[in-house]
């Protein structure tokens, strides 16, 4: 009986040791591209397509070939550059240019600077809606919305949104969703008619900021700073769940093939949702990344997620008093996580 046992226990041992071997490992940072360079960063956009990845830089865009994983180029003179959208079919790209109430309109393939619009005030997040074939920029500070023409560069109108814009996404049919930050809101625009169709309330989330958009199942994943993900269904009208997720959220993403929802958080860790079953929604991982991660966007081909990233120099005692200034980024640290599987 003896002998039995042992041997069932060392083939239990084996059989465990086997699965924990063959198990996936689940999401984690599997490289660090080390870019440095000047500037911080904000929003980050990937062209799967032409396999290069856009990283706003304060006053310039850092261009990244994700294939080889080396600096191909670099668009200057975008003054507090917030976000970056592609518009493919037409060879342009644009970007939001916070300080300057401008975006640049730039050649895909020269990265050639073509033109320069102007926009409300403090465009952030930026996006193209191949629908209408038209960019929106979402503008901070007048809390609206400018949208242009992509191939002209002409200004089609302007938005009121009735509180400030955040994160946004297109679901590829005539319809664009928007976080608004103070009415802890979504936006649902008519981006053929310019005009803002519905409102929808996030609570219990508070102060939304990055956004994923399942189009397919009518679903808006926002990431609120009250440390939860809530998920609308825009058919409905309601937040359906909400899942647990870091502080410090700045960024969020879906992933079409893997039915996955993503949110980046400040305090360095990477939030994995999923749909568990119809309407319940679970976190699948918590991966740890870098503090200050807080941005992110997807790769649809290799499904890895890119995560920008810093060393700061500590604060001093008298820096930390009273007011919090931004700390300062240590010279040439900075960098993009790779994180899959």
């Amino acid at each position: 009986m003896k002998t039995f046992l042992l041997v069932f226990l060392l083939f239990c041992s084996l059989l465990v040791g086997t699965i924990s071997y063959a198990a996936d490992p689940g999401y984690h940072v599997i490289k660090k591209l080390q870019l440095g360079g000047e500037g911080g960063w904000d929003y980050l956009t990937v062209d799967s397509a032409a396999r290069r990845l856009y990283i706003s830089r304060s006053t310039h865009v850092m261009v990244v070939d994700i294939d080889t994983d080396k600096v191909v180029g670099d668009i200057a003179d975008t003054p507090g550059v917030h976000g970056i959208a592609i518009a493919s079919e037409l060879n342009r790209g644009f970007t939001s240019n916070g300080r300057a109430n401008t975006s640049s309109i730039f050649d895909l393939k020269t990265l050639k600077v073509l033109g320069q619009v102007k926009t409300g005030e403090n465009p952030d997040a930026i996006l193209y809606d191949p629908a209408s074939q038209r960019v929106f920029t979402f503008n901070g500070r007048s809390k609206d919305a400018t949208a242009f023409e992509a191939a002209s560069g002409e200004v089609a109108g302007t938005i009121a949104l009735g509180g400030k814009p955040e994160y946004a996404a297109a679901d590829g049919e005539g319809k664009v969703y928007v976080n608004i930050e103070d009415t802890s809101e979504v936006v649902e625009i008519d981006s053929l008619k310019l005009s803002p169709t519905k409102r929808y309330s996030l609570k219990p989330g508070e102060e939304p900021t990055g956004m994923g958009l399942d189009a397919e199942h009518h679903r808006v994943y926002s990431g609120c700073h009250n440390k939860i993900m809530t998920i609308l269904d825009t058919k409905t009208g309601k937040v359906i769940a909400t899942v647990p997720i870091g502080a410090g959220v700045d960024g969020n993403g879906f992933d079409p093939e893997t039915g996955l929802a993503f949110s980046s958080n400040g305090d360095g860790t990477l939030t994995v949702v999923r749909e568990a079953s119809p309407g319940n929604f679970e976190v699948v991982e918590t991966v740890p990344t870098q503090r200050g991660s807080r941005t992110m966007a997807i790769d649809p081909k290799t499904h890895n997620i890119y995560l920008p990233a810093a060393q700061f120099a500590p604060q001093t005692a008298s820096a930390t008093e009273g007011s919090s200034p931004r700390p300062i980024m240590i010279k040439d640290s900075f960098a993009v996580l790779v994180v899959g599987k």
